[in-house]
């Protein structure tokens, strides 16, 4: 087993995070639901939580992914917004929320996604899925994939849509983290925005089951849903005026009035209890580790994320605690975890990061000793 090094320092400054759980809710507020979490969007740092990663059905929220990779494409450059695109034969029958596309039918792009943001439509939706990929069962492929690359490990699924299916699955956790993806495409908050509009030359009418975007004027996305199956589920964000979002995502709440309520009052607890402080932590204060076995005899070491941090607000300094090993094998990847640092406010908590190798480190061996050495004479 291998001797670790800690290393103790007292700092006032702060640091990048891989998760945050201080929570400074009151504890006489409580949220009725099967699961929630409040999530900072830029860090994706979990605030506060319950049951944030237990699997189950969010029913319409799963489109929240379909228009990740629909604003991928659109901001690619695959179509854009003013794009007409011809309903296929696939829109025929669709079931459940629909804006009366018939094979054939022409839309914009932009006009297809306010119809799905808005008005939940499942034909626009299969209309872009087929453009974006060649088929909804492919558009589906790509969801899943997206969600696997995003580490989502316990999300699957089986339809752009979010129609009922026992095997499909998501967390509050995973919705959330969906949710700060979403947010960096600046032309959708307008559509997340409206709670009303019409399309098709005004013949037919979007009304957004999220109440919030008429109601809440901090609001910029996402979405409301319920079903029989999954109950009263929301996805909503919160911007303040200096840009700082906070995603609550609430599922399986028992009913209409308790989801809205509960996201609401979760967004607030973010404005109100947290803040999102520049990270300038000295990593000169990280030495290098020795490499066993490497082609250089060290590695440099550093944090894999120093941007920002969010801490409760009564935070004014941090300890640090890094746990570091005397040394490593070779070979070394770049970015490869060698250590962890954990900052503390007092006893409690506040944030962890991972301390990773900044550069590769090969194994020694004969062939590179030998050719070092040719190296070597040839400069003479």
């Amino acid at each position: 087993m291998k001797k670790l090094i800690l290393c103790l320092a007292a700092v006032l400054l702060t640091t990048g995070i891989s998760a945050l759980f201080v929570s400074a809710k009151n504890p006489e507020e409580t949220v009725s639901a099967s699961a929630y979490v409040l999530m900072e969007a830029k860090t994706c740092t979990v605030l506060e939580s319950e049951n944030p990663d237990k699997q189950l059905n969010a029913g319409y929220l799963s489109k929240l992914m379909s228009l990740l990779l629909i604003a991928e494409d659109i901001e690619t450059g695959k179509y854009s917004l003013s794009t007409e695109i011809t309903a296929p034969q696939t829109v025929y029958g669709t079931r459940g929320s629909v804006v009366w596309l018939e094979p054939g039918d022409k839309m914009t792009v932009e006009e297809l996604l306010k119809s799905v943001i808005i008005g939940n439509a499942n034909d626009a939706l299969t209309a872009l899925a087929e453009t974006s990929e060649r088929s909804v069962d492919d558009f589906v492929m790509r969801m899943n994939s997206e969600a696997f690359d995003l580490g989502l490990r316990n999300t699957a699924f089986y339809s752009p849509y979010g129609y009922y299916d026992e095997r499909e699955h998501t967390t509050a956790a995973d919705i959330a983290v969906i949710c700060t993806r979403l947010t960096r495409f600046e032309f959708l908050e307008p559509y997340f925005r409206t709670w009303r509009d019409f399309v098709k030359e005004g013949t037919v009418e979007l009304v957004s089951e999220d109440t919030l975007a008429r109601t809440y004027d901090r609001h910029c996305g996402f979405k409301a849903c319920h079903s029989e199956e999954s109950g009263y589920c929301i996805a909503e964000g919160g911007r303040s005026e200096s840009g700082t979002v906070y995603i609550a995502v609430v599922l399986g709440a028992p009913d209409e009035d308790s989801s809205f309520s509960a996201a609401k009052t979760l967004v607030k607890n973010g404005f109100s209890n947290y803040k999102v402080t520049a990270a300038t932590f000295p990593e000169e204060m990280l030495r290098p580790v020795r490499v066993r076995d490497g082609a250089e005899s060290a590695v440099e070491i550093g944090f894999s994320d120093m941007e920002s941090i969010v801490v409760p607000r009564g935070v004014r300094s941090l300890s640090t605690t890094a746990v570091i090993p005397q040394y490593v094998s070779a070979p070394v990847r770049k970015g490869q975890k060698i250590g962890i640092a954990a900052f503390y406010s007092g006893d409690t908590l506040v944030c962890e990061t991972d301390i990773v190798a900044k550069s590769k480190i090969d194994r020694l061996t004969v062939k590179y000793v030998f050719n070092k050495l040719l190296l070597k004479l040839l400069e003479k």
